[in-house]
């Protein structure tokens, strides 16, 4: 017997029963710690049954076991929708907070409490079902002409998941006060005042366990390949529809009394996975028990602390929080059992015989876009034309055109290196979490250091964007930057910006209203000193990267040709990856993290012809500011004399026009 054997033989090897277990130990030890300190052991075992009339043991009967039994039944339910949506889709990916239920059912609360109070009394749970029923609805659409192809679909509710958080953030910009009382319960609270919740939620989720029992044989012939599942005579429309309606009203329940909880759903089926359960049945029953004691130990943990946090933190933000580096952690040890893009898919679109001619056709559109925006416009007595004389007017649009081509520019730019050095289509500072990490560090700088200056800032969020492409490339260079996993290392990082954005808006610091405004991505308070510095650095930053495009025409061959046409490889990649990051940074510091532009500009170059990677460079930093520009524009007319900001405008158009292009798949 080899020497190396025995150790193998008898490697300990945690299972889905042995991690449960010692979760569960956990949980139970860290709520024995709370009664004990809370009012005793003893009294605080009988406060479950009976409360007596002591003011502390009451609070222990309203509160106290509602919240352990609501964490429990809310990390439950989410944990067995997720597993439903993975199983359903063949991707692990899926989850009801990638595939925009969540999002949704989040939206529809928000515009009921705006809109129609009166549908809130009949039942807000009612609401929240509408809402996430009809995002999955949508992505339905896009994906039913592909017979519902898990690509297409997990495609569709990321697209689906951005496009209503714009919406949400539209309706937060324009009703802070009114939304208020929302920000914490869209965040994740589990505070309880009663058992009344835990009464609506409890035999929802065991109508949803019953469900999924019932289907436990008919989704597990998903696990064939398509043709085989045809073989036996199943509609693999049909069961999907089905697989994924329960695991939307599993989501709608949990969301309508604690509001989104993160990461749930996505990282508790995915551990049991990798700790050994295969089969549904396995994974149902471990996912569920596993995502119910998650919730819970995180809950407790943060109620433990909360005595000593100088702000209230959201549950559902401290799941997001712990579950991204969980996640990030485990993409590299997930089996996605997909393929690195092939050549075809990363050269979209037909070679244009003349792109000079074309970047000039582009250039005249811009100039006359410009020029629109600069001199039509809405006042208090209608639409009028300004005179190119009228300075007083043009001195407040001049800024704002100007700031939002710059910041076209350089996403487009981003999106077009970024694209090019992963060789993937669906790359972007978006879709990959580089704005977000950007993001979490000019968040971090407005509220750590005093008084913060532009270039502060802009060193700030440079370092993290630079972050969030370092563990990018890291994460992903091994696999040959696989769509899904570079997907899934995106939602990780958004996940993560995300938690820190819930935690900010909660807290209800007035500095909460700056980055609120800053994320909507608002041209409104740039001035033309400003203005003319975002101008001046796309223009560099542009400059500096047409030297780059002899490494972007050879890096999609692979790194061994590369190396063997002489290309210095680490040095490319990493100049790249430097601009990529500064050009990130100083676009998310004007209109914020929420633009699609990164993504659209380049596909739009590719579509009209801009193959080669000088053309495609230029092409795609034109479409950049038109869309941008098009964007601030409508942004300031379609509301009149409300405003839409830029960068939210921008989210708006570029969602529509990828879910256009979805539907026509």
């Amino acid at each position: 017997m080899p020497s190396d054997a025995l150790p193998r033989r008898f490697r300990p090897r945690l299972t889905p029963a042995g991690l449960c277990l010692v979760l569960g130990l956990i949980a139970l030890a860290m709520a024995v710690v709370e009664l004990d300190a809370r009012l005793g052991l003893g009294p605080g075992l009988n406060a479950l049954l009976a409360p007596g009339e002591a003011a502390r043991a009451l609070a222990m009967h309203f509160a106290w076991w509602p919240r352990l039994a609501m964490a429990l039944l809310a990390g439950g339910g989410l944990a067995l929708a997720g597993v439903l949506m993975q199983q359903v889709l063949r991707n692990p990916l899926a989850a009801p907070t990638t595939l925009g239920v969540a999002s949704g059912a989040n939206l529809a609360l928000m515009a009921a409490t705006l809109m129609a109070p009166g549908l809130l009394v009949l039942g807000r749970e009612w609401v929240a079902l509408a809402g996430g029923g009809g995002a999955m609805a949508l992505v339905f659409a896009l994906a039913w002409r592909r017979g519902l192809a898990p690509v297409v679909v997990v495609l569709g509710g990321l697209v689906v998941n951005l496009y209503f958080g714009a919406l949400s953030m539209v309706l937060l910009l324009f009703h802070q006060e009114e939304l208020k009382g929302l920000l914490i319960w869209g965040a994740g609270s589990l505070a309880q005042n009663g058992w009344q919740d835990v009464a609506f939620l409890a035999p929802r989720l065991a109508l949803g366990t019953l469900a999924a029992a019932w289907l436990l044989r008919p989704l597990a012939v998903l696990e064939l390949s398509e043709a085989g599942a045809r073989s036996l005579g199943v509609s693999l429309k049909h069961l999907r529809l089905a697989g994924l309606g329960l695991a939307v009203f599993l989501t709608g329940c949990v969301v309508s009394v604690v509001g989104i909880i993160g990461f749930i759903g996505l990282a508790a089926p995915n551990i049991v996975r990798l700790a050994g359960a295969r089969r549904l049945g396995t994974r149902l029953l471990w996912s569920t028990l596993l995502g119910a004691l998650l919730l819970a130990t995180t809950d407790l943990l943060l109620q433990h602390f909360s005595g000593v946090l100088p702000t209230l933190i959201p549950t559902g933000a401290t799941t997001a929080a712990l579950g991204a580096p969980l996640l990030l952690w485990l993409i590299p040890r997930l089996n996605l059992g997909g393929e690195a893009p092939s050549r075809e898919a990363r050269a979209i679109g037909t070679r244009h015989p003349a792109p000079g001619r074309l970047a000039a056709w582009l250039s005249l559109s811009l100039a006359g876009v410009t020029l629109v925006a600069l001199l039509v416009g809405q006042a208090g007595d209608g639409w009028h034309w300004t005179t190119p004389g009228d300075w007083a007017l043009l001195e407040w649009r001049l800024p704002r055109v100007l700031a939002a081509a710059g910041c076209g520019v350089m996403l487009a730019i981003a999106g077009t290196l970024i694209q090019r050095l992963t060789g993937n289509p669906m790359a972007s500072p978006e879709l990959l979490g580089i704005s977000g990490g950007s993001a979490i560090a000019l968040m971090g700088a407005i509220f750590l250091l005093p008084a913060p200056d532009n270039l502060t800032l802009v060193g700030a969020g440079t370092l993290g964007a630079l972050a969030s492409l370092t563990v990018v490339v890291a994460l992903n260079r091994q696999s040959g930057f696989q769509p899904e996993r570079l997907l899934l290392t995106g939602v990780a990082i958004t996940a993560l910006f995300d938690a820190v954005r819930a935690v900010v808006l909660a807290g209800g610091d007035p500095r909460g209203q700056q980055v609120i405004a800053w994320l909507s991505g608002s041209t409104y308070y740039v001035d033309l000193t400003s203005a003319l510095t975002v101008s001046g650095a796309a223009l560099l930053l542009a400059l500096a990267a047409i030297p780059l495009a002899r490494w972007l025409d050879i890096l999609p061959l692979g790194g061994a040709c590369a190396a063997a046409l002489g290309l210095p490889l680490a040095r490319a990649r990493l100049v790249l990856l430097l601009l990529v990051a500064l050009l990130t940074a100083g676009a998310t510091l004007v209109v914020g993290p929420l633009s699609f532009v990164g993504l659209l500009a380049p596909h739009l170059a590719r579509l009209l012809g801009f193959s080669r990677a000088a053309p495609h460079l230029a092409g795609a930093a034109i479409s950049g500011a038109l869309l941008m520009v098009v964007a601030d524009w409508l942004g300031r007319q379609w509301l009149f004399p409300e405003e839409i900001p830029a960068g939210l405008m921008a989210s708006l158009l570029g969602g529509a026009y990828f879910m256009w292009g979805l539907r026509r798949l």
